[in-house]
Protein backbone atom coordinates (compact mmCIF):
# COMPACT_ATOMS: atom_id res chain seq x y z
CA UNK A 1 0.00 0.00 0.00
CA UNK A 2 1.57 3.28 -1.10
CA UNK A 3 0.84 5.98 1.42
CA UNK A 4 2.84 8.59 3.26
CA UNK A 5 0.48 9.80 5.94
CA UNK A 6 1.05 6.76 8.19
CA UNK A 7 4.72 6.28 7.30
CA UNK A 8 5.70 6.88 10.95
CA UNK A 9 2.73 4.87 12.24
CA UNK A 10 -0.62 5.78 13.73
CA UNK A 11 -1.80 5.92 17.31
CA UNK A 12 -4.66 3.73 18.39
CA UNK A 13 -5.87 2.12 21.59
CA UNK A 14 -9.35 0.71 22.01
CA UNK A 15 -11.19 2.68 24.70
CA UNK A 16 -13.99 0.13 24.84
CA UNK A 17 -16.48 2.94 24.36
CA UNK A 18 -18.72 0.76 22.17
CA UNK A 19 -18.93 3.34 19.38
CA UNK A 20 -18.00 0.79 16.73
CA UNK A 21 -19.96 -1.95 18.52
CA UNK A 22 -23.24 -0.22 19.07
CA UNK A 23 -23.72 3.19 17.56
CA UNK A 24 -26.14 2.20 14.85
CA UNK A 25 -27.02 -0.57 12.49
CA UNK A 26 -24.22 -2.36 10.73
CA UNK A 27 -22.80 -5.70 9.84
CA UNK A 28 -20.03 -7.71 11.45
CA UNK A 29 -19.36 -10.27 8.76
CA UNK A 30 -17.87 -13.59 9.81
CA UNK A 31 -15.47 -15.71 7.82
CA UNK A 32 -15.15 -19.43 8.39
CA UNK A 33 -12.05 -18.77 10.52
CA UNK A 34 -13.99 -16.17 12.57
CA UNK A 35 -16.79 -18.65 13.17
CA UNK A 36 -14.34 -21.34 14.28
CA UNK A 37 -12.54 -18.87 16.59
CA UNK A 38 -15.87 -17.89 18.18
CA UNK A 39 -16.88 -21.52 18.59
CA UNK A 40 -13.60 -22.28 20.35
CA UNK A 41 -13.94 -19.19 22.55
CA UNK A 42 -17.51 -20.00 23.62
CA UNK A 43 -17.00 -23.79 23.51
CA UNK A 44 -19.98 -24.15 21.16
CA UNK A 45 -20.66 -26.10 18.02
CA UNK A 46 -21.00 -24.02 14.83
CA UNK A 47 -24.71 -24.72 14.33
CA UNK A 48 -25.52 -23.71 17.92
CA UNK A 49 -23.40 -20.55 17.67
CA UNK A 50 -25.02 -19.48 14.40
CA UNK A 51 -28.52 -20.11 15.78
CA UNK A 52 -27.82 -18.03 18.89
CA UNK A 53 -25.64 -15.17 17.62
CA UNK A 54 -25.91 -14.86 13.84
CA UNK A 55 -28.07 -13.97 10.87
CA UNK A 56 -27.77 -14.45 7.14
CA UNK A 57 -27.59 -11.19 5.19
CA UNK A 58 -27.33 -10.17 1.56
CA UNK A 59 -23.78 -9.19 0.66
CA UNK A 60 -22.21 -7.89 -2.52
CA UNK A 61 -23.30 -9.51 -5.76
CA UNK A 62 -26.35 -10.97 -4.04
CA UNK A 63 -24.43 -13.52 -1.96
CA UNK A 64 -25.94 -14.55 1.36
CA UNK A 65 -23.29 -14.39 4.09
CA UNK A 66 -22.97 -14.83 7.84
CA UNK A 67 -23.06 -11.83 10.19
CA UNK A 68 -23.54 -11.27 13.90
CA UNK A 69 -26.97 -10.12 15.03
CA UNK A 70 -27.62 -6.86 16.87
CA UNK A 71 -29.65 -6.14 19.96
CA UNK A 72 -32.73 -3.92 19.90
CA UNK A 73 -30.41 -1.08 20.97
CA UNK A 74 -28.36 -1.74 17.78
CA UNK A 75 -25.39 -3.04 19.75
CA UNK A 76 -23.43 -6.10 18.74
CA UNK A 77 -24.99 -9.16 20.33
CA UNK A 78 -21.64 -9.84 22.02
CA UNK A 79 -21.38 -6.39 23.63
CA UNK A 80 -22.06 -6.18 27.38
CA UNK A 81 -20.16 -3.17 28.75
CA UNK A 82 -17.26 -4.64 26.81
CA UNK A 83 -16.80 -7.33 24.23
CA UNK A 84 -17.67 -10.71 25.72
CA UNK A 85 -15.50 -12.36 23.07
CA UNK A 86 -12.60 -9.90 22.91
CA UNK A 87 -9.89 -12.56 22.61
CA UNK A 88 -11.92 -14.46 20.01
CA UNK A 89 -13.26 -11.48 18.08
CA UNK A 90 -13.46 -11.60 14.28
CA UNK A 91 -11.01 -10.10 11.79
CA UNK A 92 -13.33 -7.16 11.15
CA UNK A 93 -13.12 -6.18 14.82
CA UNK A 94 -9.47 -7.12 15.39
CA UNK A 95 -8.23 -5.01 12.49
CA UNK A 96 -10.22 -1.84 13.36
CA UNK A 97 -9.32 0.97 12.61
CA UNK A 98 -6.69 -0.15 10.12
CA UNK A 99 -9.11 -1.13 7.36
CA UNK A 100 -7.76 -0.66 3.85
CA UNK A 101 -10.19 2.13 2.91
CA UNK A 102 -9.68 3.91 6.22
CA UNK A 103 -5.90 4.16 5.93
CA UNK A 104 -5.86 4.94 2.22
CA UNK A 105 -6.16 8.71 2.73
CA UNK A 106 -5.53 10.89 5.76
CA UNK A 107 -8.91 12.59 5.25
CA UNK A 108 -10.68 9.21 5.66
CA UNK A 109 -8.69 8.47 8.82
CA UNK A 110 -9.42 11.91 10.26
CA UNK A 111 -13.14 11.62 9.47
CA UNK A 112 -13.40 8.27 11.29
CA UNK A 113 -11.30 9.59 14.19
CA UNK A 114 -13.99 12.19 14.91
CA UNK A 115 -16.18 9.36 16.24
CA UNK A 116 -13.60 6.98 17.71
CA UNK A 117 -11.81 8.24 20.85
CA UNK A 118 -9.18 5.50 20.51
CA UNK A 119 -7.91 6.80 17.19
CA UNK A 120 -4.96 9.21 17.46
CA UNK A 121 -4.38 8.17 21.08
CA UNK A 122 -2.53 5.35 22.76
CA UNK A 123 0.48 3.48 21.40
CA UNK A 124 1.86 3.99 17.92
CA UNK A 125 1.25 1.13 15.49
CA UNK A 126 3.95 0.78 12.88
CA UNK A 127 3.47 1.07 9.15
CA UNK A 128 4.03 -2.70 8.93
CA UNK A 129 1.35 -3.44 11.55
CA UNK A 130 -1.10 -1.12 9.80
CA UNK A 131 -0.49 -2.67 6.39
CA UNK A 132 -0.74 -6.20 7.78
CA UNK A 133 -4.10 -5.40 9.41
CA UNK A 134 -5.38 -3.62 6.28
CA UNK A 135 -4.43 -6.61 4.15
CA UNK A 136 -6.03 -9.08 6.59
CA UNK A 137 -9.24 -7.02 6.61
CA UNK A 138 -9.34 -6.78 2.82
CA UNK A 139 -8.69 -10.50 2.34
CA UNK A 140 -11.21 -11.63 4.97
CA UNK A 141 -14.07 -13.27 3.08
CA UNK A 142 -17.42 -13.73 4.82
CA UNK A 143 -18.73 -17.27 5.02
CA UNK A 144 -21.43 -17.67 2.41
CA UNK A 145 -24.49 -19.84 2.86
CA UNK A 146 -23.47 -22.38 0.22
CA UNK A 147 -20.10 -22.92 1.92
CA UNK A 148 -21.89 -23.15 5.30
CA UNK A 149 -24.11 -25.92 3.98
CA UNK A 150 -21.17 -27.80 2.50
CA UNK A 151 -19.04 -27.55 5.65
CA UNK A 152 -21.53 -27.76 8.53
CA UNK A 153 -24.81 -29.30 7.49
Amino acid sequence: MENNFYEKGLKFECRRCSYCCGNGPGFVYLSKADLERFCAHFEMEPIAFVEKYCRWVTYYEGKTVLALIETKKLECVLWNNGCTAYKGRPVQCRTWPFWDWMVKEKADWDECAKDCPGMNSGPVHSKEEIEKAAKEYKENIPLDFEQWQADYL
